[in-house]
């Protein structure tokens, strides 16, 4: 049976028996006066020296290549809306937990106190130099746009919008998949997008670049279907807009392939369902409730496949299925960027790993009677298959290197392959001794104390 989260689980969990999710730990010996001798004076300064002569060092004597900058200044908040920087926070420790567990990636949480772009930029791109790459998360649109333009351009690390891109590169993975099962070709489809946000239209785009004919989209927002006739449409909208006949998302709806969501919940009936063409794909991303509910949409239509958010239903939209992963592969080929061959590597790793039998310690973290064959209700891997690091990151190193962006290719790919799985066993032994610490804990007895 799971677990239900209530407030009280959730506010002792992020309290007990430490404040937050994340600490500093030290990686090197401290027992010895010629141990801390070495980490700091005199022995810290023979690394500063060859840092100094050759810059590249850096990645050889301290933490910049396995370590994330998780910055946001709480503006879209997913499901809370603009919070501000101090409430994102447990997010952002939550972002940088997700990066440890799933990649063995380091990361820092950074909230930045401003709505204003070139305030925001200046910050980010001044604390740049001491991180790998940087993760930006939960930032309002459209101000979300300008600022990855221009960190990508200002700094020499891979820099990614979560929210617009780790959800495309899953969104695409699992629609791939969902195409093959319904046996349709990816050119030939007509999709509906309810939503112009961020993840909206990186999801569009993404889309786009594997092959969906542009003119076979209709995108609405707030107020109905993004029209060519409309003249205040902004110049993002502008690329979507269409001249057809159709005003309303019922009347989008009727004979489309695909509906993806990413709005507000219950803007879609069963009867638009109904009124899809045959073999439809619904993904009702919507947080924390859907577009429509799962049980009214696959009673509305027994050939559908159907996707959200929700880690309760079939077919979860997760982006902890990408961002770990894609980070441990571009900071381990020491890659500039983050670009566009990059995150389709990604797209066919993760798709391509939905096709493989699930090993018994997957199927042992989820109930034992859930489907996980390849098919109409598994279109995408599981956040628990420890299989997503040796395929994604991998994939992602070798596209840096063919598109000329990695700084230090990997030569050896099944000794890195074989590395990765040392280091997720050791970082999974690790977290399993935490996790068994704070289990023999009773943190109810620890709030009875406070």
């Amino acid at each position: 049976m799971k677990k239900k989260v209530t407030r009280k689980s959730a506010l002792e969990y992020h309290e007990y028996p430490m404040p937050g999710k994340i600490e500093v730990l030290p990686t090197k010996p401290y027992s010895t006066q010629y141990d801390l001798s070495l980490a700091y004076s005199p022995g810290v300064a023979y690394p500063c020296e060859a840092i100094k002569d050759n810059p590249d060092d850096v990645w050889l004597y301290t933490g910049k290549g396995n370590m994330v900058a998780v910055i946001s200044n709480g503006t879209a908040v997913l499901g809370l809306g603009n919070i501000g920087p101090m409430a994102s926070k447990p997010v952002m420790e939550g972002k940088c937990f997700l990066f440890k567990v799933f990649s063995g990636l380091n990361a820092t949480d950074i909230e930045v106190n401003t709505e204003d772009v070139d305030t925001f930029v200046n910050a980010v791109k001044a604390i740049a130099p001491t991180f790998g790459g940087i993760n930006l998360e939960d930032i309002k649109a459209p101000e979300c746009f300008e600022i990855e333009k221009r960190l990508k351009e200002e700094c020499d690390i891979p820099v990614m919008h979560d929210d617009q891109h780790g959800t495309a590169i899953i969104v695409a993975a699992g629609m791939i998949n969902a195409l093959e099962i319904q046996g349709k070709k990816i050119g030939d489809v007509r999709l509906v997008v309810n939503g112009a946000g961020a993840a909206a239209l990186a999801c569009t785009e993404l889309l786009i670049s594997l092959g969906l004919n542009r003119n076979n989209i209709v995108m609405c927002d707030s107020k109905g279907v993004i029209r060519k006739d409309n003249p205040r449409l902004t110049d993002i909208k502008r690329r979507y807009a269409t001249d057809l006949n159709i005003h309303t998302l019922g009347e989008a709806m009727e004979g489309a392939d695909i509906f993806l969501g990413l709005s507000v919940k219950d803007v879609v009936t069963p009867q638009m369902i109904r009124s899809m063409a045959d073999r439809p794909i619904v993904f009702a991303l919507a947080n924390p409730d859907p577009e429509i509910s799962y049980e009214e949409a696959v009673a509305s239509r027994p050939d559908l496949i159907f996707a959200t958010g929700r880690s309760d239903y079939p077919n979860q939209i997760n982006n902890v299925l990408g961002f770990p992963y894609i980070f441990r592969g571009a900071l381990d080929c020491r890659a500039c960027c983050i670009n566009e061959q990059m995150k389709k590597a990604a797209v066919y790793a993760i798709a391509g790993l939905a096709k493989t039998p699930v090993p018994d310690e997957v199927r042992h973290a989820y109930d034992r009677n859930r489907d996980m064959r390849f098919g109409p209700r598994y279109i995408l891997p599981t956040p628990f298959d420890p299989r997503l690091l040796t395929a994604v990151a991998p994939a992602v190193a070798a596209a840096a290197e063919e598109s000329g962006v990695a700084r230090y290719p990997i030569r050896d790919k099944d000794e890195y392959v074989k590395k990765l799985e040392r280091m997720m066993a050791e970082e999974h032994r690790e977290f399993r001794e935490i996790t068994a610490a704070v289990n023999r804990s009773d943190i109810h007895s620890l709030a009875r104390k406070q």
